[in-house]
């Protein structure tokens, strides 16, 4: 009986991590078909700027809570300055490539991401890769260029623009695992602020970008910023309650959802090349997470 009363608890935790994990990628998804609309109307800058002031606001009351000195005062402010940067320009690189490109196609290259870190992480921070993690990087880089479907038609703008934002995402992602003492919440501010000069600094340069915004244009823009921070939310929640083996793998459902939501509302129809890649992605992906987590049950 004490057994039983023991196992259900856990067990429940770990299906409630599951519900949040998925609930956390169709909410990533609605962000991401909400930004694609705006984005047609506003300028990147526009709707960066607003995003970010928007998620500042909300997330003020916890910033207070740490300390001014404590979130200003950091350590390797230059590392945390490129970090913030490369944050700045990816979420702007997204938006920009989404507006011309299907939903689908765009989470592709940013599902290439961890195919990224893992091939980086040996260069800049000194990590181990053995052949079976090389091997599935260099799928997983295959899985790109079949997604890209390289000719002289498929290098467009948008297109490359695509592929440098989830480069630069999966470089800011190794500078977080260099930056691991830092807490969350200095981490996000820093990350919030830099977004927030980045589009500042689009706007200015542009002034004719900025279009008039309605009351309810207003709302979603600041919109898009809270709901991101929501699903992240969930997304560390659910973390926190199921095994990582179980949860993090249903972080691909957003290619189903882009998919998915890229067809009812866009009327986007998946290419067949696309979807090869995006298998060969995560695939690779799917490999390179479980090598490590084996790896690290090794090492515990």
């Amino acid at each position: 009986m004490t057994d039983t009363a023991a196992a259900t608890p856990a067990t429940g935790s770990a299906r409630l991590g599951v519900l949040l994990m998925l609930l956390g990628m169709v909410m990533f998804s609605l962000n991401d078909v909400l930004g694609k609309w705006l984005v047609s109307t506003y300028s990147v800058g526009q709707l960066m700027l607003i995003r970010s002031l928007a998620a500042m606001v909300v997330l003020a009351p916890f910033f207070w809570r740490v300390g001014w000195r404590r979130l200003i005062e950091v350590e390797q402010p230059k590392l945390q300055l490129l970090r913030s940067a490369l944050f700045a320009f990816e979420a702007s690189a997204f938006y920009f490539a989404v507006a011309y490109m299907p939903l689908a196609d765009t989470m592709t290259y940013w599902l290439a991401a961890p195919i990224y870190v893992a091939a980086l992480s040996p260069l800049m921070l000194g990590e181990h890769v053995g052949w079976r993690r090389w091997s599935a990087i260099l799928v997983g880089f295959a899985g790109v260029i079949i997604a890209l479907s390289p000719s002289r038609e498929s290098f467009t703008l948008p297109a490359l623009i695509a592929l440098a934002g989830s480069l630069a995402f999966g470089l800011a992602m190794v500078f977080s695992r260099s930056l691991r003492a830092t807490p969350d919440t200095t981490l996000v501010f820093w990350q919030v602020t830099g977004a927030a000069l980045f589009a500042g600094v689009w706007c200015l340069s542009d002034p004719g970008g900025w279009a008039p915004v309605s009351a309810v244009d207003f709302g979603l823009l600041s919109l898009l910023g809270i709901v991101a921070m929501a699903a992240h939310m969930l997304v560390n929640r659910s973390l926190k309650l199921g095994d990582a083996a179980t949860v993090v793998p249903l972080q691909y459902t957003l290619l189903i959802w882009a998919v998915l939501f890229g067809w009812l509302f866009f009327g986007d129809a998946p290419r067949p090349a696309m979807l090869v890649g995006a298998g060969f992605i995560v695939a690779s992906g799917l490999f390179i997470f479980f090598r490590e987590l084996q790896l690290k049950r090794r090492g515990g």
